[in-house]
């Protein structure tokens, strides 16, 4: 089942980015393997995904939420998260509205398949494999903090990956952020 393994190491590499008790939004979340591991960190978590069984898995460890996000509604609106992971998934029209789920501050950790995945292994659909700098062109409003494309050895896969943060503007206009 998706979302039993361990968590991703980029993740949680920049998971110490979140403040304390952060909301933290997992989407298709599978089994909740980032739900667990941000609860063990002391965040509350949400988890959204359309397969019932792993969410009972992934129950154990927050709030979720079952809704196909592909072909429904989008069931969190007017929610804004501190913190919104999204791994091994792409669904290009959700794209603006992970944007909007940020709060202001928040973090997005992203990490999917890339362009060249296709050669070794599934996910193999051009639909689903991120182009050369996608995610640096999709979330070009907010500050970049880390960004990775390329090929990985262990295990072997082509991805991108980003760590972002949504910037606010302070009283003369210009973007900041708080330290944490």
């Amino acid at each position: 089942m998706h979302g039993t393994e361990a968590p991703s190491s980029w993740v949680q590499k920049w998971s110490h980015l979140a403040k304390p008790q952060s909301q933290v939004l997992d989407l298709a979340c599978g089994a909740g393997r980032h739900m667990q591991y941000f609860k063990s960190q002391g965040h509350h978590c949400t988890g959204v995904d359309r397969s019932a069984e792993a969410l009972a898995e992934a129950a154990a460890h927050g709030r979720v939420l079952e809704a196909d996000i592909e072909g429904g509604p989008w069931p969190l609106s007017g929610q804004t998260f501190d913190v919104v992971v999204v791994t091994n998934y792409l669904w290009r029209p959700l794209m603006a509205q992970i944007l909007t789920s940020l709060a202001p501050e928040g973090i997005l950790i992203y990490e999917t398949f890339a362009m060249g995945h296709e050669k070794i292994g599934k996910p193999s659909r051009p639909d689903f494999l991120l182009q050369p700098g996608e995610l640096l062109r999709t979330f070009a409003p907010l500050r970049v903090i880390a960004y990775e494309d390329g090929y990985w050895e262990q295990p072997a896969k082509y991805i991108q990956r980003i760590v972002a943060v949504q910037q606010v503007a302070n009283q003369a206009g210009q973007f900041c952020l708080s330290s944490r």
